[in-house]
């Protein structure tokens, strides 16, 4: 039997941590801290491979255990803010993880390195930390300790790397920090040495690595001084003194080791100068195995905090590093910092950057001009909690807003000529300015949003956005378009200090000039108004594209709440939203009904003391339900429709008496035939109401007949978010997702047996596997609205269901679920 639930697709990006929150494997894959995850993400295939669960806090850094004879790695080191390190051993699967434990404050930086190539793989490995030491641990079979703490006093060391001296097994360590030096450590005797101090950065230091170059070794450090260094290592043999002449040298600094009595001399081999902000990171080329030995390519990768990423490299005459001149690659627009960290991947053809809000940028060399790269498909998603997801009606993408400010789309890609379907990111309709709460679809390309402010705003697809989602996803362009699309905007621009996005026309792109008319330097030719550009795509649109050319006009702004908005829902009908803010009274916790045509207020509902958290319109719009945080929900009842649209009245509700929850109702849904509705609330219980079909009769009644139909249902703890799936398993019974405060994801069935609620209705069916679920609370759980797989075609026999989930950990997954193996 095929497992019942598969992860489809995980949304999510790199953690703001600065450099070294990425790292790029020899065996292709590449690894990166997402909140409290380690993430596996492999280019090639454009999926993530795994997430690798263990710390208590944001993941800091990253690196892969570095083998001397270049062969694939198979050891990941992580470090946190829980102040832990994790050793985790790789092949294909996770076989093992070994925590290191001693930090005080929070891991910064770490390195790792094999100390042989024999069968013992012994791992030396350094850490840095905000405890001001940096730690040296060994790891022996499945054994690590810690066997030296080097003190820096009240100083941070932000970047560590391990290497051996030329020639020898003597490991050497770097440390560069807030001291503007470069302090070089050198193991004699097993303990590290202080030997050698190396001036001449003037800022902060944030990035330095080791090359083994024929028989010398290379150290690159880049700071925020803007610049980059290049030193160099190599054996000083035993000569007698040179005379004094007067040529003009660079300084060299001698030290001796004393356990193989060999002298070393270090000097600077280069400055390079090019970027105008402060380096983050800089990067050597991997090494390459030719004719049997490791070949150290000359070519070093830099990322910067002036939105560029350059590659350098000698020039072949005169032996000077240049800036190899088209590479210079970056973001363009946007409101954007920078870059944190660059990466080349194991054969030096792509290059992938980790920009200042998390999202990855991945270029590649094209094979005819190598000195031309091009942006690829990479992974991406919040860079905050994600508060809300839903699926478009028809089930063909999913929608969702997070505390990152963003609203994001993600959309199966089709490939034609494969039969394999990838998700991605394919349109980021609103980038705000205030932290994202909750969003409701209406109908298919339209949807109404709301943010930590006082108005619900509404957004419409432009023509542009419609056109690329028939080129990605392979639906044909007349399915989607409905016969009033001409009219349609083409795309949308955020006005300089505004927050509210401007749909653009056709006639409102900016003509470019003909070259040979003067262009006055006004201030509006060098600022645009209009940012957007319209762009024809077949696949998935890299980041700097996202940032800016795929905004959907806002239509409408609703008025009417006087406190944060926190949760809104449309009928299914699509004529009526609900929506609801923040309360601590009565007047202010009222639900507000608007309509959709008008866009005017229909009805204000006060019932709830406090805020209501969720609200649902029953599949047959004939019910409306709010739950609350005062403990209590409302059903309220569609009356006879006037001129102006519906009207709801309370028609049922629980108080301090009938009321089973004894905390915040955090979450509800409604059952796809409207008989039956779901609470979940923070005190681990998940009751099942009903039945809303049978009492049509009068009011008194209707309050009475409505009564908890299940068993009260222990979760475990808290519950975040219900929701069942309109397509029932095949013997007829409910399918309910729950979600939980502690990240599980758990499905159930229930279906009423008798008259009197018993245990046995409900069924335990899947447990999600740790790594499968969320590392922090689960904020909203939604079932696709009909079987089958978007991008599949498959609706019509299919067993498959998808479940699309979000989290306070950042994450967005989709999830295939088998309703036959349930």
């Amino acid at each position: 039997m095929a497992a019942p639930v598969e992860v489809c697709h995980v949304a999510c990006c790199a953690n703001r941590a600065g450099g070294g929150a990425v790292a790029w494997g020899r065996g292709g894959l590449l690894a990166f801290g997402s909140c409290h995850d380690v993430i596996l993400y492999e280019p090639a295939a454009r999926r993530a491979v795994a997430a690798l669960r263990g710390h208590a806090g944001r993941v800091n850094c990253v690196r892969w255990v570095r083998r001397r004879d270049g062969a694939s790695e198979t050891g990941l080191i992580s470090g946190g803010s829980d102040k832990h390190l994790i050793l985790w051993e790789w092949c294909g699967t996770l076989v093992k993880s070994i925590p290191l434990k001693g930090h005080a404050e929070a891991v910064c930086a770490v390195d790792a390195v094999y100390q042989s190539d024999g069968p013992d793989l012994n791992v030396l490995i350094a850490s840095a930390a905000s405890d001001s030491t940096v730690r040296i641990w060994s790891r022996h079979g499945s054994e690590a300790k810690c066997i030296e703490i080097l003190q820096f006093g009240n100083g941070f060391v932000m970047d560590v790397c391990l290497s051996f001296l030329p020639g020898s097994n003597v490991p050497i360590l770097a440390c560069g920090g807030d001291d503007c030096k470069i302090s070089l450590f050198i193991q004699q005797n097993g303990q590290f040495q202080k030997t050698l101090i190396l001036p001449g950065h003037e800022d902060w230091i944030r990035g330095i690595e080791w090359a083994v170059y024929g028989g010398d070794l290379f150290l690159a450090s880049c700071a925020q001084d803007c610049l980059i260094r290049i030193w160099k290592v190599c054996t000083k043999s035993k000569q007698i003194p040179e005379t004094e002449d007067d040529s003009i040298r660079l300084k060299e600094n001698v030290f001796t080791v004393k356990d193989t009595d060999t002298t070393y001399a270090i000097t600077l081999e280069s400055v390079l100068a090019g970027h105008e902000n402060w380096v983050y990171a800089v990067h050597w080329q991997p090494s390459f195995s030719k004719d049997g030995s490791m070949q150290q390519p000359m070519r070093i990768l830099s990322a910067s905090m002036d939105k560029t990423v350059i590659i350098w490299e000698p020039d072949k005459e005169t032996g000077v590093w240049l800036e190899q001149a088209s590479v210079r690659v970056g973001e363009v627009g946007g409101n954007t910092l920078g870059f944190f960290d660059c990466q080349f991947s194991p054969d030096g053809t792509m290059i992938v950057a980790h920009a200042f809000h998390g999202a990855l940028h991945l270029w590649k060399q094209a094979t005819v001009n190598k000195k031309e790269w091009t942006p690829e498909v990479v992974i991406s998603g919040h860079f905050n909690s994600v508060e809300d997801v839903k699926w478009d009606p028809e089930g063909e993408f999913i929608i969702s807003v997070g505390s990152d400010q963003t609203t994001r789309l993600f959309a199966p890609w089709k490939r034609k000529q494969e039969a394999e379907v990838t998700w991605h990111e394919i349109a980021r309709p609103q980038v705000h300015g205030y932290d994202m709460r909750c969003l409701a679809m209406i109908g298919r390309f339209q949807f109404v949003s709301g943010a930590d402010e006082k108005v619900l705003r509404v957004f419409r697809a432009p023509k542009n956005f419609i056109e690329n989602f028939s080129n990605i996803t392979g639906i044909p362009m007349e399915k989607l378009c409905s016969h009033q699309s001409s009219d349609l905007p083409e795309g949308a621009t955020v006005p300089a200090l505004g927050l509210s996005n401007k749909a653009v026309f056709e006639g409102d792109m900016a003509v470019q000039p003909a070259e040979d008319e003067e262009t006055f330097n006004t201030i509006s030719n060098q600022y645009p108004e209009i940012y957007f550009q319209p762009l024809i795509l077949t696949e998935p649109p890299p980041e700097d594209h996202l940032l800016q050319n795929t905004l959907w006009p806002e239509i409408q702004k609703l008025y009417g709440h006087g406190y944060e908005i926190f949760c809104v829902a449309c009928s299914n009908s699509n004529t009526v939203i609900a929506s609801a803010s923040k309360a601590s009274k009565k007047e202010h916790a009222a639900i507000i009904l608007w309509s959709t045509s008008s866009w005017k207020k229909l009805q204000s509902l006060s019932f709830h003391n406090l805020t209501v958290t969720q609200l649902a319109f029953s599949p047959n719009d004939t019910f409306l339900l709010a739950v609350s945080r005062d403990r209590n929900w409302s059903l309220w009842r569609k009356q006879d429709s006037s001129e102006s649209g519906p009207v709801f009245s309370c028609c049922a509700y629980t108080d301090k008496n009938t009321a089973v929850h004894s905390r915040i109702i955090w979450s509800c849904d409604w059952t796809p035939d409207s008989k039956y509705f779901i609470t979940g609330s923070r005190d681990k219980k998940v009751i099942i109401w009903g039945q809303c079909d049978l009492s049509v009769t009068t009011e008194g009644n209707m309050l009475d007949s409505i009564k908890p139909c299940s068993t009260v249902l222990d979760a475990g703890d808290s519950v975040t978010a219900v929701n069942i799936s309109h397509v029932l398993t095949p013997d007829g019974r409910y399918i309910v997702a729950v979600g939980l405060e502690n990240g599980k994801i758990i499905l159930y069935t229930w279906k009423q047996s008798g008259q009197e609620p018993v245990a046995a209705d409900w069924t335990t069916c899947v447990e999600m596997e740790n790594s499968q679920s969320h590392a922090l609370a689960v904020k909203r759980l939604c079932w696709r609205h009909h079987a089958g797989r978007a991008g599949h075609n498959d609706q019509n026999s299919s067993e498959w269901l998808q479940l699309a989930s979000c989290g306070a950990d950042h994450c967005v997954k989709i999830f295939n679920v088998n309703r036959f193996a349930l």
